[in-house]
């Protein structure tokens, strides 16, 4: 088998190569009995005495380098402290290797450096240690990084994404597809009269609401894939079924616009600042608002309901239901 560019864009196919290749040939996959590699989590987590360090990390290759909203500076910390939150975890510090090409700009490096430095501080996140490499001009396409992020959670209250329990709600923190279609957008040269740009942001402030306004019993952040990947990986690891709400989850006219005249289906392409969540059924509209209170969090809304079944659907505004499938793979890739 030959590696593909599908093979790292989320979704099944990546999946595939995850359980085939890599899972079965690694012998020791956790830690002080702590959430290891087989769960295929956003991390995992090392107990120690009263509390458990959570790591997680990601590679970033994104195209291009800087976006509207954004650049590979803020995707990288973003994405790796999101990783973090979406375990229950205060995110705490980074690490951070890059690879550059010869001959790069150290302008653009430096404005890279300085949108690492205001997005760790944001959410109070320091940059410990990294590694700094070059390649030659023809070996690398500008610029690659690796982030390694580490927080800590009380011992036991660590959130996988495998926890839906029948009568939860599912929460979205905002609108969908908004990094991924701002990225085709860009990439395509559309002229649209829209400010459409990436929602690339940290997310620990929702998460941090969350937890003190409610229950939450399974978290993931929607990035490679979508909502429709998210949400299918955390119902197959319950073992259950989801009904969401067509008209109630929240896309961007903009998003809806881009997405229409392309033909993707903004539930497939991936999001770099939202976080998708079951929640107990009584506190809902607790935890609604308490999200509602950040920045990031004003559009969340409640989306669906956790049902017995095997299956995600959706229920559409004229009465009908469907299937929602995960996607096979993200269909824009290298966005993060």
């Amino acid at each position: 088998m030959k590696i593909k560019m599908s093979h790292g864009a989320g979704g099944e196919v990546m999946g595939k190569l995850i359980s085939e290749i890599i899972l079965k040939n690694i012998s020791k996959k956790s830690v002080n009995g702590g959430i290891g590699l087989d769960a295929l989590d956003d991390g995992g987590t090392i107990p120690l005495d009263n509390y458990e360090i959570v790591l997680t990390t990601d590679g970033h290759t994104i195209n291009p380098l800087f976006f509207p909203g954004g650049d590979i500076g803020r995707i990288s910390v973003a994405g790796t402290v999101n990783d973090v939150a979406v375990m229950g975890a205060k995110p705490i510090a980074i690490t951070n290797a890059m690879i550059i090409r010869e001959g790069f700009n150290s302008d653009d490096l430096e404005k890279i450096i300085k949108s690492m430095d205001e997005t760790c501080k944001e959410v109070d996140v320091a940059l410990i240690a990294g590694d700094t490499k070059v390649m030659e001009q023809d070996k690398l396409d500008g610029l690659v990084m690796a982030t390694t992020g580490l927080g800590i959670v009380e011992k036991g209250k660590a959130i996988k994404d495998s926890s839906l329990e029948i009568g939860d709600k599912i929460i979205i923190s905002g609108s969908v597809g908004d990094h991924g279609m701002s990225l085709m957008a860009f990439r395509e040269g559309f002229e649209f009269e829209t400010d459409l740009i990436s929602d690339v942001a940290p997310i620990w402030g929702i998460v941090e609401k969350a937890l003190k306004a409610g229950t939450i019993t399974a978290m993931k952040d929607p990035t490679r894939g979508g909502l429709s990947n998210a949400i299918n990986e955390m119902a197959k690891k319950s073992g259950c079924g989801v009904m969401l709400q067509d008209d109630l989850i929240p896309v961007k006219k903009e998003v809806k616009a881009v997405s229409d005249m392309l033909g993707v289906d903004p539930y497939e392409v991936a999001n770099e600042g939202k976080v998708l969540m079951g929640v107990t059924s009584e506190s809902a509209e607790q935890v609604l608002k308490g999200i509602r209170k950040n920045k990031y969090g004003r559009d969340a809304e409640i989306i669906g309901e956790v049902i017995e079944g095997k299956r995600v659907l959706v229920e559409t505004p004229v009465g009908g239901t469907r299937i929602l499938e995960a996607p096979i793979e993200d269909p824009v890739p290298r966005v993060c």
